[in-house]
């Protein structure tokens, strides 16, 4: 009779344990992708949207890096390219988004 009593009342305790065991085991999946959603992702987002708003706002006559490192000075600009003068009379065709860095004034010569 008490064995019978027992099993009646651990069987619903028992069903309700699955799903909260469930619950349990995917938790660190969703916290694991919070964490690198924080982590990696948002940063990675700001840092594109920081360089867009750079990349749009170059004039004639900034000086810039392009992304092979060479300094120079943009000569003229197109939507999609600038004309960057690296030296006296050399000008080199470069795509907008390949501009990685804009100097200050004075810092090419």
């Amino acid at each position: 009779m008490f064995i019978s009593t027992a099993f009646a009342q651990t069987a619903p305790a028992a069903a309700g344990g699955d799903t909260q065991s469930t619950l349990f085991s995917l938790l660190p999946l969703v916290l694991m992708f919070v964490v690198l959603y924080f982590i990696m992702i948002r940063p990675q987002m700001k840092k594109q949207k920081e360089h867009k708003a750079m990349v749009e706002a170059i004039a004639k006559g900034d000086e810039v890096v392009i992304a092979g490192g060479v300094l120079g000075r943009v000569a003229r600009l197109g939507d999609n390219f600038l004309h960057v003068e690296v030296a006296n009379g050399v000008e080199l065709q470069v795509q907008r988004a390949s501009v990685i860095q804009v100097l200050p004034k004075g810092t090419f010569k």
